[in-house]
């Protein structure tokens, strides 16, 4: 055989065995991520550490889309929604998780939209889940069925959440579902889970996506007895709320004049994504909320929100200070 001939046949096997190293590596690669998932290995962000008996709910910056944790004195963590899903939002909800160190997650999808359902899915492959508290009306949403089957695949339990359920914590921190009731069938938005979260005095609504005729109604219902949203020793007063979540990213169709005068909060928190296209939050909303807040925070002006409570007291703080 020719110089020329050995030289060809080498550099033929040296090339087969460069292909067959490569496919090597992409076949061990595939098998390291189906087994340890890639949202598994984010580092956590850098976060202020929670203080011993305090109770904080992160209002997340997840662009149009609601994301809310409620971190318990005890050291798990609500999860109230998951954004859309999309790959920046889901790794930020990740890792900043990652950062509290949260031990076990509990999860709410208020309802089937993208923009609160799709993100929640990620979860169950970082976290250890308990529970998944599914909305009163299902979903044919990909999202929203993906949401299903990541359960149904880590072995999580679901519940459907409707009025008269409580999360509840040892601590004295408790969460209440205020809507819908468990027979309501009035569309998607006005369906969705209102939550009314308490530690030691201090009181927040988080108001889904309900427009201003589920405003109204919970307010005629309200009327007909103070007590009427209890659950059981858990008491739900929404005229003594202190900080109120916005409903509907601050629609025109929600944050009525009347409920906003009937809340009374000392603080509005709107969650809404920077020149999003649905004009989010109305010019009318803030007006609104202007007159019957103290105090008014925009997450796509501020980014994550963190509530501290502690002491029967609670503040503020913006992570973009």
């Amino acid at each position: 055989m020719s110089e020329r001939a050995k030289a060809r046949k080498k550099r033929i096997v040296m090339r087969a065995v460069s292909v067959a190293a490569a496919a090597v590596t992409v076949v061990a690669l595939a098998l390291f991520f189906h087994f340890v998932p890639f949202r598994s290995l984010l580092a956590g962000l850098e976060l202020p550490a929670r203080a011993e008996g305090e109770m904080r709910v992160h209002f997340l910056d997840v662009g149009e889309g609601d994301c809310t944790v409620v971190e318990f004195p005890e050291g798990d963590a609500l999860v109230v929604d998951g954004g859309d899903g999309s790959f920046l939002h889901a790794e930020h909800i990740v890792r900043y998780l990652k950062g509290l160190g949260v031990s076990h997650l509990t999860l709410v999808a208020t309802h089937t939209d993208c923009d609160h359902a799709g993100g929640l899915t990620q979860l169950f492959e970082a976290f250890e889940v308990d529970t998944l508290y599914l909305p009163v009306l299902d979903s044919p949403y990909r999202a929203f069925t993906n949401l299903k089957k990541a359960a149904a695949a880590a072995d999580v339990g679901t519940r459907i959440l409707t009025r008269y359920e409580v999360i509840a914590r040892p601590s004295g921190a408790y969460c209440a579902c205020v809507n819908p009731r468990s027979l309501d069938t009035e569309g998607d938005n006005d369906t969705s889970a209102v939550l009314y979260v308490s530690y030691q005095g201090v009181n927040i609504l988080l108001g889904a996506d309900i427009t201003a005729a589920r405003e109204r109604l919970l307010m005629r219902e309200y009327a007909l007895a103070e007590g009427i949203f209890d659950c059981g020793e858990y008491p739900v007063r929404l005229d003594a709320v202190d900080i109120l979540r916005v409903s509907h990213h601050g629609s025109a169709q929600s944050s009525c004049e009347g409920w906003l005068s009937f809340l009374d909060p000392e603080v509005a928190v709107i969650s809404c994504g920077e020149d999003n296209r649905y004009g989010h939050p109305s010019q009318d909303a803030v007006e609104r909320l202007a007159r019957y807040s103290d105090e008014l925070y925009r997450i796509d002006e501020c980014g994550d929100i963190i509530v501290s409570v502690c002491g029967g007291t609670y503040s503020i703080q913006t992570l973009s200070e």
